[in-house]
């Protein structure tokens, strides 16, 4: 099987497609639907329209019939302009794939349309109060009631709840024949009676809020289960994989828009009788920063191009160095950016700044680099595990 390392033609009109849509709305845009705590619906809409936010999703319900692969060139184009939108990560990536890949023919029918055309929104609850990074210490449980579940439990971190139609909640049911739990998946409409919500604060200037969900013995009929209740793990990271991959994606995006700041900056800022830029002290970190966020994005191509094709094992150790190396070359490249800048880089004008909080995301989320450093001694390397 071979891997393109080289963009198709295709791909390439994409990114120009997608850059010049973002560009249309730029970074103001999305920094006053912030200041005014607003979303970046009119952005989400037309992408939407334009079938962007649906690449990856089947053509018979209304997707692109593409991969992550395209999906994560949509984002990373978005973001290099400045547009990043978050909820690409959650809702057709995380939520689609799953459905699409496991749920019934009336559960792809009665979401998929919507997640592709952007008209439907999907948020995705995994991490709970005292269980971050260990899935199995989730708590949230599933209990059968008839033909019923009923759902309680505590989620932490939920992106977009207030804008989602319904938010897929990661449960343990009880295995009948072991006793033990296993994680499943259940579609949790917004209105569901027990279901409810509280912001939670955030010193992250992003449109998408945070939300803490309480889930009160939530009944739920039998067709909000997605997929084979014996399924577990593999629809889980079915759908966490291209999560790491969307969050590359994000990360080498955002550090893509701010190296890209930081040298139109060099290239006319003049202290003393020439630009910045031409001092190595200023051009070799930018140069760096590049060269680390192209790295990055090589390896972000790998994993989405193993995902695509099928190798889930392959896909989960090369998302997971993926997402690590895009969040340390985005935290680079935007600390770079700001430094280049000086005291401009800490202004609301050049807009810098804010990307500081935004680009240490990825280092934390969805899952933390000592998590993915676990992942690779253990898997990759065959080292003994501490824990």
């Amino acid at each position: 099987m071979s891997h393109a390392i080289v963009e198709t033609e295709e791909h390439h009109d994409l990114r120009a497609a997608v850059a010049a849509l973002g560009g249309r709305y730029g970074r103001e845009y999305f920094t006053s639907v912030v200041r005014d705590g607003q979303h970046t619906d009119e952005l989400w809409a037309e992408a939407g329209k334009l079938g962007y936010l649906g690449v990856n999703l089947p053509e018979e319900y209304g997707g692109g019939g593409g991969g992550i692969t395209e999906l994560a060139i949509v984002l990373e184009e978005l973001g290099a302009v400045g547009c990043p939108l978050l909820m690409m990560v959650v809702s057709p990536a995380i939520c689609g794939t799953v459905i699409a890949r496991f749920g019934t023919d009336a559960q792809k029918r009665a979401w998929l349309p919507g997640l592709a055309a952007g008209t439907t929104k999907m948020a995705f609850g995994i991490t709970e109060p005292d269980a971050g990074s260990n899935s199995h210490r989730l708590t949230t449980t599933a209990r059968r009631d008839g033909d019923d579940w009923i759902l309680t439990g505590r989620k932490v971190f939920v992106s977009g709840v207030d804008i989602a139609d319904a938010t897929l909640v990661v449960g343990r049911t009880e295995d009948a024949r072991t006793g033990r739990l296993k994680p499943c998946l259940f579609i949790v409409g917004r209105d569901a009676p027990g279901f409810s919500r509280q912001r939670i604060a955030m010193e992250l200037a992003a449109p998408e809020k945070q939300f803490e969900l309480v889930l009160d013995e939530v009944r739920l009929p039998a067709d909000a289960l997605v997929g084979d209740e014996d399924a577990g793990l593999l629809q889980l990271f079915a759908g966490l994989n291209p999560e790491r991959v969307m969050t590359a994606a994000f990360a080498i995006g955002m550090g893509r828009y701010a190296v890209t700041r930081a040298v139109d900056y060099a290239r006319t800022r003049a202290v003393w009788d020439r630009p910045i830029g031409a001092h190595q002290a200023i051009a070799h970190p930018l140069a760096q920063a590049h060269i680390e966020l192209e790295l990055a994005r090589l390896m972000t191509q790998k994993a989405a191009s193993l995902y695509d094709a099928g190798d889930d094992v392959g896909a989960g150790e090369a998302a997971n160095m993926a997402k690590y190396a895009a969040g340390e070359a985005a935290v680079h490249a935007v600390d770079q950016a700001v430094h280049t800048l000086g005291g401009n880089g800490l202004t609301s004008e050049y807009g810098l700044a804010s990307l500081i909080t935004a680009a240490r995301v990825a280092r934390v989320a969805p899952v933390s680099r000592e998590m993915i450093l676990n992942y690779v001694s253990h898997q990759t390397l065959g080292l003994p595990k501490s824990y």
